[in-house]
């Protein structure tokens, strides 16, 4: 007996993904007889060390830099919970869905995109790095929790959407020259047919993110003082929404400008969201999940006016905090850390801790001791990172580095 209903009210969607019809797992096991194979799948990400690890990795600022900023494990709840919303109004699979927002940081770097452009550098004469790929590595090899296989052996559907959320990554089969070394490592990675788009679910997935990502470097970004409410003003988008609340609300306290003000914005974008995928489901009007992977556009999608209203907050976020000097310091050391953890391990490798030594001195070629160090160094968090630097360089303080 298999789990096999829908977890919301109404019927499921033709076109979205039926855990009942799922292409399965790689590696045969017994399915349980509770949860449905997506509800499984979820359930391993959350479990898995990885996901963890996401409660001390950054996105903006480094975890000491305050308590109330997010960090990868805090922003992949909220974008599971727009994902999950999103997914029960489209009649999708909620649990997949689900599953794809909470693995999709994964693959990251401690110290957010500075230090996987420090790693992707150091790599670059091994085949670089990819947080994307790296994702799909960890869920297929690394995590080491059950006897019978390596990693989490996630459905077929889980692993297509969380290496193709952003789109096809290739335009016809065999056209596999330009990927990521840590994709084309996994011996099934053909089977996942890169050259079509992804499931619904894992479309919904990867809007969700970019929705909750913009958003909530807004309320970051004002609660570092690195802009304020007054500089949103005339940015498309959030200057409407905040001027709509402080016409309504003109007593209002700072903090809860902020979050009004933010929460009306996901309403908005979520609204577009819903509206141009129903406009492209009637124009395509698939009858399957397969329909959607073949369509000549991705199913889920903003309007237009939406995404270029998007796009100008992702400019005013690029020059006013991603570039602010505060944020620029700590990007500098923080991929100052990497670089020198790197150097240490790959001429040292009796500093690695001894698994992680054992594997690294079984290895004879240069490539793929390379891409043992970056797995260990990908894997730590900030604070780890901090640590382990200090341990190795200096007698400093560890949150010297990055203040």
């Amino acid at each position: 007996m298999r789990f096999s209903g829908p977890n919301f009210l109404g019927e499921r969607a033709p076109w979205s993904s039926n855990p009942v019809n799922s292409k399965g797992r790689f590696f045969k096991e017994s399915e349980s007889t509770t949860r449905s194979v997506f509800q499984r799948d979820r359930d391993r990400i959350i479990h898995s060390s990885a996901f963890r690890r996401l409660k001390h990795k950054t996105q903006v600022f480094v975890y000491h830099e305050g308590d109330h900023f997010r960090t990868r494990l805090t922003h992949s709840i909220e974008v599971a919970q727009i994902a999950r919303s999103l997914s029960r109004f489209l009649r999708l699979d909620e649990d997949l869905a689900e599953a794809l927002a909470l693995a999709h940081d994964l693959g990251h770097t401690p110290f957010g995109h500075a230090g996987e452009e420090a790693l992707d550098e150091v790599m670059r004469p091994w085949g670089g790095f990819d947080h994307n790929g790296q994702g799909l590595r960890i869920v297929t090899s690394l995590e080491s929790r059950y006897a019978q296989f390596d990693g989490l052996n996630l459905t077929w559907e889980a692993l297509e959407g969380l290496v193709k959320h952003n789109g096809p990554l290739v335009k016809k089969p065999g056209e596999y020259q330009a990927l990521p070394w840590s994709i084309k490592e996994y011996k099934y990675f053909e089977r996942l047919e890169l050259h079509t788009n992804a499931g619904m679910e894992a479309q919904v997935a990867a809007l969700s993110d970019d929705i909750a990502y913009n958003t909530h470097d807004i309320d970051d970004g004002l609660r570092a003082g690195l802009f304020s409410i007054e500089d949103l003003l005339e940015v498309q988008l959030v200057g409407p929404v905040i001027k709509e609340v402080l016409e309504l609300y003109p007593q209002i306290e700072h903090s809860r400008v902020i979050h009004e003000s933010t929460r009306r914005m996901i309403d908005r974008m979520t609204q577009s969201l819903i509206e141009e995928t129903q406009r492209r489901l009637n124009k395509h009007r698939p009858e399957t999940a397969e329909d959607v992977r073949n369509m000549p556009e991705p199913v889920v999608a903003l309007s237009e006016c939406m995404r270029k209203a998007n796009q100008h907050l992702k400019s005013f976020l690029f020059d006013r905090m991603y570039r602010h000097y505060r944020v620029n310091r700590m990007t500098s050391n923080a991929a100052r850390v990497i670089k020198e953890l790197f150097g240490v391990f790959m001429e040292e490798p009796e500093c690695l801790p001894k698994n992680w030594r054992t594997s690294f001195t079984k290895m004879t070629e240069t490539k793929n001791r390379a891409r043992i160090v970056s797995d260990y160094i990908s894997g730590m968090t900030d604070r780890y990172a901090l640590d382990e630097h200090r341990r190795l360089y200096s007698s400093y303080e560890k949150n010297e580095y990055l203040q």
